[in-house]
């Protein structure tokens, strides 16, 4: 891997971030940060990584909730974020349904594209830390490094990775230890 100075750090936010539910998180209010990820998110912030989220929301195309009311949701994060000392380089969603078949949708690479558009440099190697098979494939899509949590739907996809090897952690607070212990020489 090259200099880490500015590497970029990409999260999946419902299950990684933030407590998932199985009927979306449809409003600021439902926004529950997992205890340690805000922090986690902090330190990476404090060793100089870039953080963007990168989330699929299908709830805006399910019709539960409107894009507007996913910026809200969003800025809810963004503002925790900043009140534990970090914050995100940027946050990139998908709101379209699966039978859409849009190109943004993880494991399509379209939304990560887009992050090396904007952000001018390739995604090889930057740590992806997801809780599912989605966030896993559109990390080795574009030559990312996938690393799996346990916390939201992690424990599962972990019974389902076939062939996949991600990294696993516990949760994103740990995740970030060991990316920092890594960049700092173990």
């Amino acid at each position: 891997m090259g200099e880490a100075a500015g590497q970029l750090v990409l999260l999946d936010r419902d299950g990684v971030i933030n407590r998932d539910s199985a009927a979306y998180i449809k409003s600021p209010d439902e926004w529950h940060a997992i205890p340690g990820s805000l922090e986690a998110i902090a330190r990476l912030h404090r060793a100089g990584f870039r953080v963007v989220v990168v989330s699929n929301q299908s709830g805006v195309g399910r019709d539960l909730f409107s894009a507007r009311t996913l910026e809200e949701i969003n800025a809810r994060m963004q503002r925790e974020v900043e009140a534990a000392g970090g914050a995100l380089a940027g946050v990139y969603c998908c709101p379209h349904r699966p039978d859409e078949g849009c190109d943004c949708r993880k494991p399509a690479p379209g939304l990560l594209r887009r992050i090396e558009r904007d952000f001018g440099e390739s995604l090889r190697d930057a740590p992806f830390v997801g809780d599912s098979l989605t966030d896993i494939d559109a990390a080795l899509a574009v030559g990312a490094r996938p690393i799996l949590v346990r916390t939201g739907y992690g424990l599962r996809t972990s019974e389902a990775l076939g062939d996949r090897e991600p990294e696993v952690h516990a949760d994103l607070a740990s995740a970030v230890a060991a990316l920092l212990e890594e960049r700092h020489g173990g």
